[in-house]
């Protein structure tokens, strides 16, 4: 019996759940709760202080049946083998949910990011990739940003392959630069991708999401983007809360004045015109669409029944547990899950890679006339098979990953 971390043993109950509904066959089961490859690399380099450190790195390609494996880099302190693992594995169901060909990778270094300078943040970035040179690849593995990366490091992760294959190999990352082949609305997909669903869920549920009040935890490039959004099309945005605070509005908040007042004073606390709200009054108030857009675990058995929205659509990664979304899927709340809610930033990932290797770009305009295609065409498949099978979305999703990655295993078959 291989033994799993308590990460990856979260994902293997959400994975058995619906495992079971399908009938899974037993060895297909097997093959899809085992990850194909899990690299551990020692990074030395030399800090500014002139001191040798060896720092651990990870990169996990869960699985590839679909094609090469997706996923982000993180750098911090806490990185594990397990969690990347899992995050491997989640990887691989949303970009099946999303129907777009990749699989599931996940990377990780630990580190803390906080302490080092420039130099030694890119002198990690290539000393890691040379590393795990040999797994990554426009038809391997393309990474992206992750916890603490961005499109800087993604720069030195392309820069650095490019030089090892002696040449500009502007598809082996996603989430660069637009000057060095990103491409245009990345920044904005993930909360492009929850408006889009949040839409589609008001309308499957029969309320306007014009009017409709909205709450949001977490304003970063999540939260902000959808509030903007959703405000775009109607929608009433009346509370945020963030790591500082929060703020209320009945009436609905500025978000345009918000976007601002938050880059001036790194926090939505202190916005004039709204009152001050806590993270715990957030999930009581009477609204009609809840978006946890901040970290995992935010949703519990203790604050879940508090909980009045008719819809929760998950913009960050996990903000749920388990027993918290029983509870509220028996009290009849829509809950979107993150593998569908959030997967428009790798939606957008995949239309970057399809652009490099193209080499031709498309504008914005048209980037987000496909999101827009893929989110709608993902949730009606994930709607019509909870209905299908009388479960929640979050087990339909499922179902939906499992189904694809499984059945493309079957017709490939095993090769020995």
């Amino acid at each position: 019996m291989v033994e799993h971390g308590p990460i990856f043993g979260a994902m293997l109950e959400e994975f058995e759940q619906a495992a079971r509904i399908l009938n899974l066959d037993p060895g297909i089961w097997k093959i899809l709760t085992h990850p194909k490859r899990q690299i551990t690399v020692s990074c030395p380099i030399q800090m500014d202080n002139g001191q040798i450190e060896v720092f651990t790195g990870y990169r996990v390609q869960y699985n590839i049946t679909l094609g090469p494996a997706k996923g982000g880099i993180r750098y911090h302190p806490d990185v594990s083998l397990d969690e990347v693992t899992a995050l491997a594995a989640w990887m691989t169901w949303k970009c099946a949910v999303a129907h777009i060909p990749f699989g599931g990778g996940k990377g990780g270094i630990i580190c803390d990011p906080t302490k080092m300078s420039r130099r030694e943040l890119e002198a990690l970035t290539r000393r890691y990739v040379a590393e795990i040179i040999d797994a990554i690849g426009p038809e391997k593995d393309v990474p992206a940003p992750d916890v603490n990366t961005n499109d800087q490091v993604m720069a030195w992760v392309m820069d650095t392959y490019s030089m090892h294959v002696g040449h500009t190999e502007t598809a082996v990352v996603t989430g660069k630069p637009i000057e060095m082949g990103g491409s245009l609305g990345r920044r904005e997909a993930t909360g492009r991708g929850v408006m889009i669903v949040t839409r589609e869920a008001a309308k499957h549920l029969g309320f306007e999401i014009k009017g409709a009040s909205v709450a949001i935890q977490g304003f970063g490039n999540v939260g902000s983007v959808s509030a903007e959004l959703l405000a775009g099309i109607g929608a009433r945005v009346v509370a945020v809360t963030d790591w500082k605070g929060g703020i209320y509005n009945a009436a609905g908040l500025d978000i345009p004045k918000l976007i601002a007042h938050t880059a001036e004073q790194k926090t939505v606390a202190g916005f004039p015109g709204a009152e001050p709200l806590s993270n715990d009054d957030l999930w009581g108030l009477d609204v009609d669409v809840l978006i946890p857009a901040a970290l995992e675990n935010q949703i519990t058995e203790e604050n879940a029944p508090k909980i009045r929205a008719k819809v929760l659509v998950e913009g960050a990664n996990g903000p749920t547990t388990p027993d918290a979304h029983e509870l509220l899927y028996q009290r009849g709340v829509f809950v979107v899950p993150d593998i569908l809610a959030n997967s428009g930033g790798v939606t957008t990932s995949y239309f970057e890679w399809v652009q490099d290797r193209y080499g031709y770009f498309w504008d914005l305009s048209e980037v987000n006339e496909r999101l827009e295609k893929k989110m709608c065409q993902a949730f009606d498949s994930v709607l019509q098979t909870a209905l299908k099978y009388k479960v929640d979305l979050r087990t339909a999703a499922y179902i939906v990953a499992i189904s694809r990655v499984g059945t493309v295993t079957q017709l490939r078959g095993m090769y020995a």
